[in-house]
Protein backbone atom coordinates (compact mmCIF):
# COMPACT_ATOMS: atom_id res chain seq x y z
CA UNK A 1 0.00 0.00 0.00
CA UNK A 2 2.50 2.55 1.12
CA UNK A 3 4.46 1.43 -2.39
CA UNK A 4 1.69 1.83 -4.41
CA UNK A 5 1.14 5.70 -2.81
CA UNK A 6 5.02 6.50 -3.45
CA UNK A 7 4.23 5.86 -7.12
CA UNK A 8 1.04 7.87 -7.51
CA UNK A 9 2.95 10.59 -5.52
CA UNK A 10 5.80 10.32 -8.38
CA UNK A 11 3.11 10.27 -11.05
CA UNK A 12 1.11 13.07 -9.38
CA UNK A 13 4.99 15.24 -9.64
CA UNK A 14 6.05 14.19 -13.42
CA UNK A 15 2.50 15.53 -14.48
CA UNK A 16 3.23 18.67 -12.57
CA UNK A 17 6.73 19.31 -14.43
CA UNK A 18 5.28 18.25 -18.32
CA UNK A 19 2.50 20.06 -17.90
CA UNK A 20 3.61 23.39 -18.24
CA UNK A 21 5.82 21.92 -20.95
CA UNK A 22 3.11 20.55 -22.96
CA UNK A 23 0.94 23.98 -22.88
CA UNK A 24 3.43 26.17 -23.41
CA UNK A 25 2.79 26.75 -27.04
CA UNK A 26 4.97 28.74 -29.46
CA UNK A 27 4.73 30.09 -32.51
CA UNK A 28 7.63 31.32 -35.50
CA UNK A 29 6.28 33.91 -38.51
CA UNK A 30 8.55 35.80 -41.04
CA UNK A 31 8.30 36.53 -44.98
CA UNK A 32 10.29 35.30 -47.47
CA UNK A 33 12.20 37.70 -49.94
CA UNK A 34 14.75 37.89 -52.48
CA UNK A 35 17.77 39.65 -52.28
CA UNK A 36 16.26 43.10 -53.84
CA UNK A 37 13.50 42.58 -51.28
CA UNK A 38 10.40 40.86 -53.54
CA UNK A 39 8.15 39.16 -51.31
CA UNK A 40 8.44 35.66 -53.03
CA UNK A 41 4.66 34.14 -53.48
CA UNK A 42 4.19 30.17 -53.06
CA UNK A 43 7.73 29.76 -51.26
CA UNK A 44 8.07 26.47 -49.35
CA UNK A 45 9.46 26.77 -45.87
CA UNK A 46 10.60 24.22 -43.61
CA UNK A 47 10.88 24.21 -40.24
CA UNK A 48 13.45 21.86 -38.86
CA UNK A 49 14.78 20.05 -35.42
CA UNK A 50 18.47 20.41 -35.03
CA UNK A 51 19.59 17.33 -36.22
CA UNK A 52 18.09 18.97 -39.66
CA UNK A 53 14.85 16.63 -39.77
CA UNK A 54 11.69 18.16 -40.73
CA UNK A 55 8.91 18.68 -38.41
CA UNK A 56 6.38 20.48 -40.38
CA UNK A 57 6.31 22.69 -43.92
CA UNK A 58 3.97 25.74 -44.89
CA UNK A 59 3.89 27.71 -47.50
CA UNK A 60 4.20 31.57 -48.11
CA UNK A 61 0.45 34.06 -48.62
CA UNK A 62 0.47 36.70 -51.14
CA UNK A 63 2.47 38.85 -49.27
CA UNK A 64 5.30 36.38 -48.86
CA UNK A 65 4.05 35.56 -45.33
CA UNK A 66 4.22 32.32 -43.45
CA UNK A 67 3.37 31.62 -39.82
CA UNK A 68 4.04 28.55 -38.62
CA UNK A 69 1.86 27.43 -35.26
CA UNK A 70 0.89 25.34 -32.21
CA UNK A 71 5.00 24.71 -31.17
CA UNK A 72 6.87 23.55 -28.07
CA UNK A 73 9.61 26.20 -27.16
CA UNK A 74 13.08 25.16 -28.42
CA UNK A 75 15.89 25.51 -31.25
CA UNK A 76 14.54 24.91 -34.66
CA UNK A 77 16.26 25.65 -38.00
CA UNK A 78 14.31 27.59 -41.13
CA UNK A 79 14.75 26.52 -44.54
CA UNK A 80 12.95 28.35 -47.12
CA UNK A 81 12.88 27.31 -50.81
CA UNK A 82 11.51 28.99 -53.95
CA UNK A 83 11.45 28.26 -58.04
CA UNK A 84 15.07 29.68 -59.67
CA UNK A 85 16.67 30.27 -55.97
CA UNK A 86 18.90 28.35 -53.90
CA UNK A 87 17.35 27.12 -50.53
CA UNK A 88 18.36 29.65 -47.97
CA UNK A 89 19.10 28.04 -44.29
CA UNK A 90 18.56 30.02 -40.74
CA UNK A 91 19.90 27.70 -37.87
CA UNK A 92 20.11 28.01 -33.98
CA UNK A 93 16.48 29.56 -33.94
CA UNK A 94 15.32 30.25 -30.69
CA UNK A 95 11.40 29.50 -30.91
CA UNK A 96 8.95 31.13 -28.13
CA UNK A 97 6.15 32.91 -28.13
CA UNK A 98 5.60 35.18 -31.31
CA UNK A 99 9.21 34.43 -32.69
CA UNK A 100 9.59 36.21 -36.21
CA UNK A 101 12.40 35.27 -38.19
CA UNK A 102 12.73 36.80 -42.02
CA UNK A 103 14.63 34.53 -44.70
CA UNK A 104 16.30 35.47 -48.22
CA UNK A 105 16.56 33.49 -51.20
CA UNK A 106 19.21 34.44 -53.51
CA UNK A 107 20.13 33.10 -56.75
CA UNK A 108 23.69 30.91 -57.52
CA UNK A 109 25.17 33.72 -59.43
CA UNK A 110 24.53 36.59 -56.41
CA UNK A 111 25.89 33.91 -53.77
CA UNK A 112 29.29 33.51 -56.24
CA UNK A 113 29.73 37.37 -55.79
CA UNK A 114 30.37 36.50 -52.07
CA UNK A 115 33.34 34.30 -53.20
CA UNK A 116 37.12 34.99 -51.32
CA UNK A 117 39.14 37.37 -54.02
CA UNK A 118 42.40 35.35 -53.22
CA UNK A 119 42.55 31.36 -52.13
CA UNK A 120 42.68 30.84 -48.56
CA UNK A 121 45.82 30.54 -46.52
CA UNK A 122 47.95 27.20 -45.96
CA UNK A 123 47.46 27.28 -42.47
CA UNK A 124 43.03 27.07 -42.77
CA UNK A 125 41.13 23.66 -42.64
CA UNK A 126 41.80 21.76 -45.65
CA UNK A 127 38.53 20.24 -45.18
CA UNK A 128 36.09 23.06 -44.97
CA UNK A 129 35.29 23.47 -48.78
CA UNK A 130 34.17 19.57 -48.50
CA UNK A 131 30.80 20.77 -47.06
CA UNK A 132 30.76 24.67 -47.38
CA UNK A 133 32.13 27.94 -49.51
CA UNK A 134 33.73 30.74 -47.37
CA UNK A 135 33.94 34.49 -47.56
CA UNK A 136 36.92 36.62 -47.46
CA UNK A 137 35.96 36.99 -43.46
CA UNK A 138 36.04 33.30 -42.92
CA UNK A 139 32.05 32.65 -42.73
CA UNK A 140 30.35 30.23 -44.68
CA UNK A 141 28.04 30.90 -47.30
CA UNK A 142 26.55 27.66 -49.36
CA UNK A 143 26.61 24.95 -47.68
CA UNK A 144 25.78 20.90 -48.86
CA UNK A 145 22.91 18.94 -46.59
CA UNK A 146 23.73 15.39 -46.19
CA UNK A 147 20.43 15.04 -47.81
CA UNK A 148 21.85 16.87 -51.00
CA UNK A 149 20.92 19.64 -51.43
CA UNK A 150 22.93 22.89 -51.48
CA UNK A 151 21.70 25.73 -48.94
CA UNK A 152 22.60 29.48 -47.98
CA UNK A 153 23.53 29.98 -44.53
CA UNK A 154 24.61 33.23 -44.60
CA UNK A 155 21.43 34.81 -43.22
CA UNK A 156 21.86 34.59 -39.70
CA UNK A 157 21.94 37.11 -37.29
CA UNK A 158 24.77 36.59 -35.33
CA UNK A 159 27.05 34.83 -37.67
CA UNK A 160 27.12 37.85 -40.16
CA UNK A 161 29.56 40.75 -39.70
CA UNK A 162 27.75 43.90 -40.06
CA UNK A 163 28.70 47.37 -39.98
CA UNK A 164 25.60 50.06 -40.28
CA UNK A 165 25.73 54.09 -40.35
CA UNK A 166 23.13 56.49 -40.06
CA UNK A 167 23.11 60.13 -40.96
CA UNK A 168 20.07 62.45 -40.40
CA UNK A 169 18.88 65.50 -40.98
CA UNK A 170 16.28 67.07 -39.42
CA UNK A 171 14.59 70.35 -38.57
CA UNK A 172 12.23 71.23 -35.86
CA UNK A 173 10.11 72.91 -33.75
CA UNK A 174 9.29 73.31 -30.15
CA UNK A 175 12.23 71.61 -29.02
CA UNK A 176 14.05 72.43 -25.38
CA UNK A 177 17.51 73.44 -25.95
CA UNK A 178 17.48 73.10 -29.66
CA UNK A 179 17.94 75.72 -32.02
CA UNK A 180 15.46 74.29 -35.09
CA UNK A 181 18.20 71.86 -37.33
CA UNK A 182 19.99 68.87 -36.04
CA UNK A 183 22.43 66.63 -37.29
CA UNK A 184 22.36 63.24 -36.15
CA UNK A 185 25.44 60.10 -37.13
CA UNK A 186 24.96 57.11 -35.52
CA UNK A 187 27.42 53.80 -36.40
CA UNK A 188 26.69 50.41 -35.00
CA UNK A 189 28.72 47.76 -35.80
CA UNK A 190 28.72 43.50 -34.81
CA UNK A 191 31.65 41.42 -35.34
CA UNK A 192 32.09 37.69 -34.80
CA UNK A 193 31.57 37.85 -30.90
CA UNK A 194 28.25 39.34 -31.00
CA UNK A 195 29.03 42.56 -28.86
CA UNK A 196 27.69 45.46 -30.63
CA UNK A 197 28.98 48.93 -30.41
CA UNK A 198 26.62 51.96 -30.29
CA UNK A 199 28.14 55.50 -30.71
CA UNK A 200 26.00 58.50 -31.44
CA UNK A 201 26.47 62.03 -32.10
CA UNK A 202 23.74 64.64 -32.00
CA UNK A 203 24.28 68.09 -32.30
CA UNK A 204 22.59 71.36 -33.75
CA UNK A 205 24.35 73.90 -35.57
CA UNK A 206 24.44 77.57 -34.80
CA UNK A 207 25.20 77.21 -30.92
CA UNK A 208 28.15 76.76 -29.35
CA UNK A 209 27.82 73.96 -27.37
CA UNK A 210 24.86 72.06 -28.48
CA UNK A 211 25.32 68.99 -28.38
CA UNK A 212 24.70 64.89 -27.67
CA UNK A 213 26.53 62.07 -27.61
CA UNK A 214 26.72 58.20 -26.88
CA UNK A 215 28.99 55.37 -26.93
CA UNK A 216 28.35 52.27 -25.50
CA UNK A 217 28.11 48.10 -26.35
CA UNK A 218 25.93 45.20 -25.67
CA UNK A 219 27.03 41.75 -25.99
CA UNK A 220 24.50 38.81 -26.63
CA UNK A 221 25.44 35.71 -23.89
CA UNK A 222 23.10 33.61 -26.33
CA UNK A 223 20.64 31.61 -24.06
CA UNK A 224 22.43 33.25 -20.47
CA UNK A 225 20.76 36.86 -22.28
CA UNK A 226 22.88 39.92 -22.73
CA UNK A 227 24.58 42.88 -20.97
CA UNK A 228 24.50 46.19 -21.77
CA UNK A 229 26.93 49.24 -21.00
CA UNK A 230 26.50 53.14 -22.52
CA UNK A 231 27.69 56.51 -21.36
CA UNK A 232 25.86 59.41 -22.47
CA UNK A 233 26.85 63.01 -22.80
CA UNK A 234 24.48 66.20 -23.25
CA UNK A 235 25.51 69.90 -23.50
CA UNK A 236 22.61 72.06 -24.34
CA UNK A 237 23.13 75.39 -26.02
CA UNK A 238 24.38 78.57 -23.85
CA UNK A 239 20.99 80.40 -24.43
CA UNK A 240 19.60 78.40 -21.68
CA UNK A 241 19.16 81.14 -18.77
CA UNK A 242 19.36 80.17 -15.17
CA UNK A 243 20.97 81.48 -12.14
CA UNK A 244 23.98 81.38 -13.85
CA UNK A 245 23.54 82.09 -17.29
CA UNK A 246 24.94 79.23 -18.82
CA UNK A 247 24.84 76.14 -20.09
CA UNK A 248 23.74 72.92 -18.70
CA UNK A 249 25.75 69.82 -19.23
CA UNK A 250 24.03 66.23 -18.17
CA UNK A 251 25.97 63.05 -18.35
CA UNK A 252 24.35 59.44 -17.65
CA UNK A 253 25.94 55.96 -17.49
CA UNK A 254 23.43 53.38 -18.02
CA UNK A 255 24.00 49.57 -17.86
CA UNK A 256 21.66 46.83 -17.91
CA UNK A 257 21.91 43.01 -17.88
CA UNK A 258 19.42 40.17 -18.97
CA UNK A 259 19.07 37.26 -17.99
CA UNK A 260 17.35 33.89 -18.99
CA UNK A 261 16.37 31.36 -16.18
CA UNK A 262 14.88 28.31 -18.41
CA UNK A 263 12.75 29.50 -21.25
CA UNK A 264 9.81 30.89 -19.20
CA UNK A 265 11.59 33.17 -17.08
CA UNK A 266 13.27 36.26 -17.88
CA UNK A 267 14.85 38.93 -15.73
CA UNK A 268 16.51 42.38 -16.33
CA UNK A 269 18.13 44.82 -13.94
CA UNK A 270 20.51 47.84 -14.37
CA UNK A 271 20.87 51.32 -13.19
CA UNK A 272 21.33 54.91 -14.57
CA UNK A 273 23.40 57.11 -12.73
CA UNK A 274 23.29 61.02 -13.59
CA UNK A 275 25.54 63.82 -13.41
CA UNK A 276 23.80 67.50 -14.20
CA UNK A 277 26.12 70.63 -13.50
CA UNK A 278 24.98 74.14 -14.75
CA UNK A 279 27.60 76.58 -15.16
CA UNK A 280 27.97 79.99 -14.87
CA UNK A 281 28.05 82.78 -11.89
CA UNK A 282 26.73 80.77 -9.39
CA UNK A 283 27.22 76.37 -10.82
CA UNK A 284 24.98 74.41 -9.81
CA UNK A 285 25.39 70.43 -9.67
CA UNK A 286 22.74 67.93 -9.26
CA UNK A 287 23.71 63.41 -8.86
CA UNK A 288 21.14 60.52 -8.98
CA UNK A 289 21.28 56.74 -9.46
CA UNK A 290 18.41 55.43 -10.89
CA UNK A 291 18.00 51.29 -10.83
CA UNK A 292 15.09 49.45 -12.82
CA UNK A 293 14.39 46.12 -12.71
CA UNK A 294 11.72 44.08 -13.91
CA UNK A 295 11.22 39.81 -14.37
CA UNK A 296 8.56 37.82 -16.77
CA UNK A 297 6.97 35.03 -16.53
CA UNK A 298 6.09 33.24 -19.67
CA UNK A 299 3.61 29.93 -20.27
CA UNK A 300 2.41 29.71 -24.22
CA UNK A 301 0.75 33.10 -24.98
CA UNK A 302 0.47 34.48 -21.38
CA UNK A 303 2.67 36.40 -20.04
CA UNK A 304 2.80 37.82 -16.14
CA UNK A 305 5.72 40.49 -15.03
CA UNK A 306 6.76 42.76 -12.19
CA UNK A 307 8.73 45.64 -13.02
CA UNK A 308 10.19 48.56 -10.90
CA UNK A 309 11.60 52.02 -11.87
CA UNK A 310 12.88 55.28 -10.89
CA UNK A 311 13.49 57.09 -14.08
CA UNK A 312 10.04 58.65 -16.03
CA UNK A 313 10.66 58.30 -19.62
CA UNK A 314 10.55 61.06 -22.11
CA UNK A 315 8.11 59.65 -24.83
CA UNK A 316 9.05 63.10 -26.56
CA UNK A 317 12.71 62.14 -26.86
CA UNK A 318 13.60 61.89 -29.80
CA UNK A 319 16.94 60.17 -29.42
CA UNK A 320 18.33 57.05 -27.89
CA UNK A 321 20.65 59.81 -25.79
CA UNK A 322 17.72 61.52 -24.77
CA UNK A 323 15.92 58.45 -23.91
CA UNK A 324 18.86 57.86 -21.34
CA UNK A 325 18.69 61.11 -19.29
CA UNK A 326 16.08 62.67 -17.21
CA UNK A 327 14.16 66.03 -17.17
CA UNK A 328 16.39 68.32 -15.04
CA UNK A 329 15.17 71.99 -14.12
CA UNK A 330 15.93 74.53 -11.34
CA UNK A 331 14.24 75.31 -8.19
CA UNK A 332 15.84 78.27 -5.58
CA UNK A 333 18.86 78.03 -7.28
CA UNK A 334 19.32 73.95 -7.35
CA UNK A 335 18.80 71.76 -10.04
CA UNK A 336 16.49 69.39 -9.35
CA UNK A 337 16.39 65.65 -11.29
CA UNK A 338 12.62 63.96 -11.83
CA UNK A 339 12.67 60.70 -10.61
CA UNK A 340 10.11 58.56 -8.12
CA UNK A 341 9.25 55.43 -7.95
CA UNK A 342 6.82 53.01 -10.01
CA UNK A 343 5.63 49.51 -9.32
CA UNK A 344 3.51 47.64 -11.45
CA UNK A 345 2.28 44.19 -11.96
CA UNK A 346 0.59 43.23 -15.71
CA UNK A 347 -0.93 39.75 -17.43
CA UNK A 348 -0.34 39.88 -21.07
CA UNK A 349 -2.15 37.24 -23.21
CA UNK A 350 -1.36 37.00 -27.23
CA UNK A 351 -2.49 35.07 -30.00
CA UNK A 352 -1.43 35.50 -33.51
CA UNK A 353 -3.57 38.42 -34.82
CA UNK A 354 -4.43 39.93 -31.82
CA UNK A 355 -3.49 40.69 -27.64
CA UNK A 356 -4.55 42.38 -24.59
CA UNK A 357 -2.65 43.52 -21.44
CA UNK A 358 -3.62 44.71 -17.76
CA UNK A 359 -1.67 45.85 -15.07
CA UNK A 360 -1.87 47.70 -11.76
CA UNK A 361 0.69 50.15 -10.88
CA UNK A 362 1.66 52.10 -7.69
CA UNK A 363 3.70 55.20 -8.15
CA UNK A 364 5.13 58.17 -6.54
CA UNK A 365 7.23 61.42 -8.33
CA UNK A 366 9.60 63.77 -6.49
CA UNK A 367 9.89 66.91 -8.80
CA UNK A 368 7.80 66.37 -11.49
CA UNK A 369 8.74 68.49 -14.79
CA UNK A 370 6.15 71.09 -16.05
CA UNK A 371 6.83 72.75 -19.40
CA UNK A 372 5.55 76.06 -20.82
CA UNK A 373 5.87 77.81 -24.16
CA UNK A 374 6.74 81.38 -23.31
CA UNK A 375 6.11 84.70 -24.74
CA UNK A 376 8.13 87.55 -22.29
CA UNK A 377 7.20 90.86 -21.93
CA UNK A 378 10.21 92.12 -21.43
CA UNK A 379 11.97 90.83 -24.45
CA UNK A 380 14.34 88.20 -24.21
CA UNK A 381 14.94 89.03 -20.86
CA UNK A 382 13.98 87.02 -18.06
CA UNK A 383 12.97 88.37 -14.46
CA UNK A 384 15.07 87.36 -11.59
CA UNK A 385 12.59 85.71 -9.68
CA UNK A 386 11.47 83.13 -12.74
CA UNK A 387 15.03 82.12 -13.41
CA UNK A 388 15.44 81.05 -9.76
CA UNK A 389 12.57 78.87 -9.88
CA UNK A 390 12.84 77.19 -13.69
CA UNK A 391 14.79 76.87 -16.92
CA UNK A 392 14.13 79.22 -19.99
CA UNK A 393 15.70 78.40 -23.29
CA UNK A 394 16.19 81.47 -25.10
CA UNK A 395 16.50 79.61 -28.66
CA UNK A 396 13.11 78.11 -28.14
CA UNK A 397 11.13 79.80 -25.89
CA UNK A 398 10.97 76.47 -23.77
CA UNK A 399 10.45 77.02 -20.27
CA UNK A 400 10.79 73.87 -17.47
CA UNK A 401 10.21 73.97 -13.87
CA UNK A 402 9.24 71.67 -11.06
CA UNK A 403 5.51 71.49 -9.82
CA UNK A 404 4.71 69.65 -6.13
CA UNK A 405 5.57 65.76 -5.73
CA UNK A 406 3.00 63.30 -6.02
CA UNK A 407 1.81 59.68 -5.04
CA UNK A 408 -0.96 57.65 -7.17
CA UNK A 409 -2.30 54.45 -7.96
CA UNK A 410 -4.33 53.30 -10.58
CA UNK A 411 -4.76 50.72 -13.40
CA UNK A 412 -3.68 50.22 -17.46
CA UNK A 413 -5.73 48.50 -20.39
CA UNK A 414 -5.00 47.68 -23.74
CA UNK A 415 -6.17 45.76 -26.80
CA UNK A 416 -4.40 44.94 -30.07
CA UNK A 417 -5.37 43.45 -33.09
CA UNK A 418 -3.89 42.98 -36.15
CA UNK A 419 -5.70 44.56 -39.46
CA UNK A 420 -5.54 43.38 -42.80
CA UNK A 421 -2.16 43.78 -44.41
CA UNK A 422 0.72 45.28 -42.35
CA UNK A 423 -1.38 47.08 -40.19
CA UNK A 424 -3.06 47.06 -36.65
CA UNK A 425 -4.92 49.03 -34.30
CA UNK A 426 -4.64 49.41 -30.57
CA UNK A 427 -7.43 50.65 -27.74
CA UNK A 428 -6.31 51.94 -24.10
CA UNK A 429 -7.19 53.35 -21.19
CA UNK A 430 -5.64 54.37 -17.91
CA UNK A 431 -6.60 55.74 -14.11
CA UNK A 432 -4.72 57.21 -12.08
CA UNK A 433 -3.47 60.59 -10.26
CA UNK A 434 -2.47 63.77 -12.62
CA UNK A 435 -1.19 66.82 -11.96
CA UNK A 436 -4.02 70.01 -12.75
CA UNK A 437 -3.31 73.66 -12.87
CA UNK A 438 -6.67 75.38 -12.15
CA UNK A 439 -6.65 78.63 -13.68
CA UNK A 440 -6.10 82.11 -11.96
CA UNK A 441 -8.51 85.05 -11.82
CA UNK A 442 -5.26 87.88 -11.58
CA UNK A 443 -1.43 87.66 -12.87
CA UNK A 444 0.26 86.01 -10.42
CA UNK A 445 4.13 85.15 -9.81
CA UNK A 446 5.51 81.78 -11.65
CA UNK A 447 5.85 80.22 -7.77
CA UNK A 448 2.11 81.27 -7.45
CA UNK A 449 1.27 79.16 -10.11
CA UNK A 450 3.06 76.30 -9.38
CA UNK A 451 1.62 76.12 -6.23
CA UNK A 452 -1.42 76.10 -7.67
CA UNK A 453 -1.01 72.60 -9.26
CA UNK A 454 -2.31 69.96 -7.18
CA UNK A 455 -2.91 65.96 -7.99
CA UNK A 456 -5.78 64.58 -9.05
CA UNK A 457 -7.48 61.27 -9.84
CA UNK A 458 -8.55 61.36 -13.70
CA UNK A 459 -8.98 59.38 -16.93
CA UNK A 460 -7.02 58.75 -20.38
CA UNK A 461 -8.34 57.08 -23.62
CA UNK A 462 -6.12 56.11 -26.70
CA UNK A 463 -6.39 54.73 -29.61
CA UNK A 464 -3.59 54.54 -32.55
CA UNK A 465 -2.99 52.99 -35.69
CA UNK A 466 -0.27 52.00 -37.31
CA UNK A 467 0.75 49.97 -40.75
CA UNK A 468 2.69 49.76 -44.04
CA UNK A 469 1.48 50.57 -46.80
CA UNK A 470 1.98 47.91 -49.72
CA UNK A 471 4.12 49.47 -52.68
CA UNK A 472 5.29 52.47 -51.54
CA UNK A 473 7.14 51.32 -48.56
CA UNK A 474 5.46 53.79 -46.15
CA UNK A 475 5.49 53.39 -43.13
CA UNK A 476 2.87 55.64 -40.26
CA UNK A 477 1.52 55.89 -37.02
CA UNK A 478 -1.14 58.21 -35.81
CA UNK A 479 -2.37 58.09 -31.93
CA UNK A 480 -5.12 60.28 -29.78
CA UNK A 481 -4.75 60.29 -26.69
CA UNK A 482 -7.39 62.09 -24.66
CA UNK A 483 -7.38 63.42 -20.97
CA UNK A 484 -8.44 65.92 -19.42
CA UNK A 485 -7.55 69.22 -20.94
CA UNK A 486 -6.31 71.00 -17.23
CA UNK A 487 -4.03 67.92 -16.68
CA UNK A 488 -0.55 68.95 -17.54
CA UNK A 489 1.49 65.60 -16.42
CA UNK A 490 0.54 62.20 -18.00
CA UNK A 491 -1.86 59.52 -16.27
CA UNK A 492 0.48 56.41 -15.93
CA UNK A 493 4.16 58.32 -16.56
CA UNK A 494 5.84 55.27 -16.50
CA UNK A 495 3.96 53.58 -19.08
CA UNK A 496 6.31 52.07 -22.28
CA UNK A 497 3.90 52.03 -24.74
CA UNK A 498 1.37 54.59 -23.99
CA UNK A 499 0.37 56.73 -27.35
CA UNK A 500 1.78 60.64 -27.10
CA UNK A 501 -0.83 62.80 -25.65
CA UNK A 502 -4.05 64.34 -28.36
CA UNK A 503 -3.37 64.16 -32.05
CA UNK A 504 0.12 62.70 -33.17
CA UNK A 505 0.99 61.51 -36.96
CA UNK A 506 4.31 60.03 -37.32
CA UNK A 507 5.56 58.96 -41.33
CA UNK A 508 8.47 57.45 -42.63
CA UNK A 509 8.79 57.16 -46.25
CA UNK A 510 11.58 55.42 -48.19
CA UNK A 511 12.62 56.93 -50.90
CA UNK A 512 15.85 54.90 -52.30
CA UNK A 513 17.26 51.33 -50.95
CA UNK A 514 20.17 49.81 -51.91
CA UNK A 515 20.13 46.08 -53.97
CA UNK A 516 20.16 44.30 -50.61
CA UNK A 517 17.50 46.32 -48.76
CA UNK A 518 19.95 47.14 -45.85
CA UNK A 519 20.61 51.11 -46.41
CA UNK A 520 19.42 53.90 -48.49
CA UNK A 521 17.33 57.65 -48.02
CA UNK A 522 14.46 57.97 -45.87
CA UNK A 523 12.11 60.96 -45.50
CA UNK A 524 11.09 61.98 -42.21
CA UNK A 525 7.73 63.86 -40.39
CA UNK A 526 6.60 63.42 -36.76
CA UNK A 527 4.13 66.03 -35.92
CA UNK A 528 3.12 66.14 -31.79
CA UNK A 529 -0.54 67.69 -30.87
CA UNK A 530 -1.24 68.73 -34.23
CA UNK A 531 -5.06 70.25 -32.49
CA UNK A 532 -2.45 72.27 -30.07
CA UNK A 533 -4.70 70.69 -27.29
CA UNK A 534 -4.42 71.00 -23.31
CA UNK A 535 -3.13 74.38 -23.25
CA UNK A 536 -3.25 76.26 -20.11
CA UNK A 537 -2.31 80.00 -20.41
CA UNK A 538 -1.46 82.01 -17.02
CA UNK A 539 0.09 85.37 -17.20
CA UNK A 540 2.84 86.83 -14.90
CA UNK A 541 3.07 89.70 -12.95
CA UNK A 542 5.54 91.42 -15.14
CA UNK A 543 3.01 90.96 -18.10
CA UNK A 544 4.71 87.70 -19.37
CA UNK A 545 2.78 84.62 -20.86
CA UNK A 546 3.08 81.04 -19.89
CA UNK A 547 1.37 78.38 -22.16
CA UNK A 548 1.78 75.20 -19.63
CA UNK A 549 0.73 72.03 -21.85
CA UNK A 550 1.67 68.26 -21.12
CA UNK A 551 2.53 67.91 -24.99
CA UNK A 552 3.26 71.53 -26.85
CA UNK A 553 2.89 70.78 -30.72
CA UNK A 554 6.27 70.16 -32.10
CA UNK A 555 7.10 69.22 -36.04
CA UNK A 556 10.07 67.46 -37.03
CA UNK A 557 10.94 66.74 -40.22
CA UNK A 558 13.91 65.40 -42.68
CA UNK A 559 16.19 63.04 -44.38
CA UNK A 560 18.08 60.02 -42.82
CA UNK A 561 20.95 58.16 -44.97
CA UNK A 562 21.68 54.66 -43.87
CA UNK A 563 24.79 53.07 -45.38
Amino acid sequence: MMRGTHLAGFAVLIALGVAPAIGAAASVSGFVRDSAGVPQIGAEVQLLRPDLTVVTSVYTNSKGQFVVTSLLPGQYALKAMGSSFLPSLRENVRVRRATVVNLTLNTLYEVMQWLPAQPRSGSAQQDDWAWTLRSAANRPLLRWLEDGPLVVVRDGPSATPKLKARLMATGQAGTFGESGERFTATVEDTPEDSRELLARVDFAPGTDAGMESMLGFRQDLGFAGSVESVAAVAIHPEEIDGAGDAGLDEAAIHTAETMHLGEAIEAEAGSTEVLAHLAGQDPATAMAGLPFAAVEWRSGSTSVHYRMATMVPDPTAGTETAAWQPEITERDGDLVIERGLHQEIGLERHTDSSSMSVLVYADSIRDPILEAMTRLAAGDTVAAPVAASALLDATSGMLRAAGPAFAATGMEAGVEHRLHGNSSIRFACANGGALVMPALPAPAGLNQILAAARPRRTQAYSISLSGTLDGTGTHWRASYRWQPDDTVTAIAPYALDAAEPYLSIHLRQPIHLTRDGSGGVEALLDVRNLLAEGYRPYILSDGSLLIFAQSQRALRGGLAFTF
